[in-house]
């Protein structure tokens, strides 16, 4: 051996020694939570690898080591804030990675195949997540660093939404048990563990969120009647309380802050639709929660700022504001709608092993191979009918009916069955006028359907009102032909009753109500998909609530950035939108002759007759 080697070996030694003796040393790992008997046991599959790495899961912060190869030194970059979401695009949903001054939009999965509702582990190393990779919805876990795989349920089951407790040693989750929603939880060290079934309650409950503390589990139930946010405690099974308490909103989406103080939620006012962000002081729990900011998914970015999903009509924001309602994070348009949003300190290097995804090129679904704009002349567009579609007039533009059609068919495959198969109306010539206040719909311009309004009446469509400004739209859910989990996956939202105004005075002037329950099943969202082929939702009229034709909740519109004049022209030439002015033409009016013209009628005068003298 040289003298080299040699010496490197005896420095080498106490190094590795240090090493050794270093775990022992660190601190003692949280108590993980205890389960009482009274809580029963759901059995599952034994859970299958699909990536083999060799995974421990740490329940404390990595020590960051320093170590000398070939003199060059090698240090785990510095911590940062970073964001998880999951965001539809080219037809799926992908977990993606952002940090506002960092580090861009930079995707981690690209295959074809759905992964949602991510969450980052209390020191940041993993990333849990729902995949529906295998043909049913299971949980995750994805090595930031390695980019390895380790499958945590295999269930038929949908199984998501996991949140970690603060040790990282167990996963709360929300899955669908026998047909409703209920939390469960489970060993993160020892996936071959069968869950703990957490809420027995016909209501559904969805959206666990472990409290940083420890003992506690917020989640939203509509066991009270409609969503709110109840808090289960750990420390005494069946124990849950409902903090928000607020019969005249819908609760969603509840989430701690760092320090487990305080409790931010989702709140949609059934009135308006406008939905915001309010924050219960766990300290002060008899204290009303107050509002914060505007919003749909609450996510903590320290103890003083939130993130948050901020929604319109056809695109989706992401926005952050400070507990005083100062705006720290201006909105950032995302390239999808949001199934998902995680936000943790990490120091895995990213892109890394996920380079191959960060660089993956997605193009629409649908391509159209016509021109979005006016032909040369005016009105030279053609209609192409529409095979195997019953409509009043099967028909669409030449620019609509591709991607109408590579739409049907993908929502065929999606719930399998042919929902635009059979419509209420598609095209809509000018002949055949509308009913009152939708003279110029998107109909007549051969860019628009309108799905069959019978399938809300048999239970194969719902649909969720949202609200932007003073506007009113509406979310379309298809119920999905098997409902055995391999397709959609259940209802988190309150639909809208829009036969519920014939029962209530109050329900016939606000047009309806929301549900009593979430109808149960699988489901999958046509809006969200349509807007991949390029198909929108249009606003309600303003006087949806009393006219029910002025809802337009079942409609979808292919506008391609054009307004409805441009489109019309598509189709007619521009004199056939002249509207001609009425002319009342003149007429002799009879006047009544002034008297002092009349011409006295004469009259007899009486003259004295004679008399005779006797």
């Amino acid at each position: 051996m040289s003298n080299k080697l040699r010496s490197f070996s005896i420095l080498l030694f106490p190094v590795l020694c240090f090493l050794l003796i270093l775990p022992a040393c660190g601190p003692t790992p949280t108590p993980t939570p205890t389960v009482l008997p009274t809580i029963t046991q759901i059995p599952t599959e034994t859970p299958t690898t699909l990536v083999q790495p060799t995974i421990e899961i740490p329940t404390q912060t990595p020590y960051i080591i320093t170590a000398t190869i070939q003199a060059v030194t090698v240090t785990s970059p510095p911590p940062q804030g970073v964001f998880f979401l999951s965001l539809e695009e080219g037809g799926y949903f992908h977990l993606y990675a952002y940090s506002p001054q960092t580090l861009p939009l930079t995707r981690l999965t690209a295959d074809a195949w759905d992964d949602i509702s991510p969450a980052l582990s209390p020191d940041g190393h993993w990333l849990a997540f729902s995949s529906h990779r295998n043909g049913y919805w299971d949980l995750y876990l994805m090595d930031l660093g390695s980019g390895g795989l380790l499958r945590l349920t295999d269930t038929l089951e949908y199984d998501a939404a996991p949140s970690w407790s603060p040790d990282g040693a167990y996963i709360a989750y929300e899955s669908y048990v026998s047909g409703n929603m209920e939390i469960m939880f489970r060993s993160v060290s020892d996936p071959t563990q069968p869950p703990t079934q957490l809420t027995q309650n016909p209501a559904a409950d969805t959206s666990p969120a472990w409290s940083p503390l420890g003992r506690q589990i917020a989640f939203i139930s509509n066991r009270s009647g409609e969503p709110e946010v109840w808090i289960a405690d750990l420390d005494h099974a069946g124990n849950s309380i409902d903090v928000s308490n607020n019969p005249l909103t819908a609760e969603a989406h509840p989430a701690w802050s760092p320090d487990g103080t305080m409790l931010a939620w989702a709140a949609t006012d059934p009135d308006s639709g406008l939905s915001s962000i309010y924050l219960w002081d766990a300290r002060n729990p008899n204290s009303p929660a107050r509002w914060a900011g505007s919003g749909n998914w609450p996510v903590w970015q320290d103890n003083n700022t939130i993130a948050s999903r901020l929604p319109a009509p056809n695109q989706t924001f992401l926005s952050a504001f400070t507990i005083t309602g100062e705006m720290s994070l201006p909105p950032v348009q995302l390239p999808g709608d949001l199934n998902g949003i995680s936000f943790g300190i990490t120091s895995a290097v990213l892109p890394g092993s996920f380079q191959q995804a960060a660089q993956t090129t997605f193009s629409a679904p649908f391509l159209s191979s016509g021109n979005s704009q006016p032909a040369a002349g005016a009105g030279q567009a053609s209609l192409i009918s529409l095979s195997n579609v019953t409509a009043a007039y099967p028909q669409l533009s030449e620019f609509a009916s591709d991607s109408f059609q590579a739409l049907r068919y993908q929502v065929i495959a999606q719930t399998g069955w042919d929902a635009l198969g059979n419509l209420e109306n598609a095209y809509v010539p000018l002949t055949a006028p509308l009913d009152p206040g939708l003279i110029e719909d998107w109909l007549s311009t051969g860019r628009a359907f309108t799905l069959n309004p019978v399938l809300v009446q048999v239970n194969w469509m719902t649909v969720v009102r949202e609200d932007f400004g003073q506007q009113t739209y509406w979310r379309i859910f298809l119920r999905a032909a098997a409902q055995d989990g391999s397709q959609g996956m259940p209802l988190t939202q309150v639909p809208w009753d829009f036969s519920a105004r014939t029962t209530s005075s109050s329900a016939y002037e606000n047009g309806g109500q929301l549900m009593n329950s979430i109808p149960g099943g699988y489901w999958i969202d046509l809006t969200t998909l349509a807007a991949q082929y390029g198909w929108e939702r249009l606003p309600a009229l303003t006087n949806w609530r009393t006219y029910y034709a002025g809802a337009r909740f079942n409609e979808l519109a292919y506008t391609q950035g054009l307004d409805w004049r441009t489109a019309m022209l598509q189709l007619y030439p521009p004199e056939i939108l002249v509207t001609p002015t009425i002319v009342i033409p003149p007429t002799r009016t009879p006047t009544r002759t002034p008297l002092w013209y009349r011409t006295p009628t004469p009259t007899r005068t009486a003259t004295a007759r004679p008399t005779s003298t006797p």
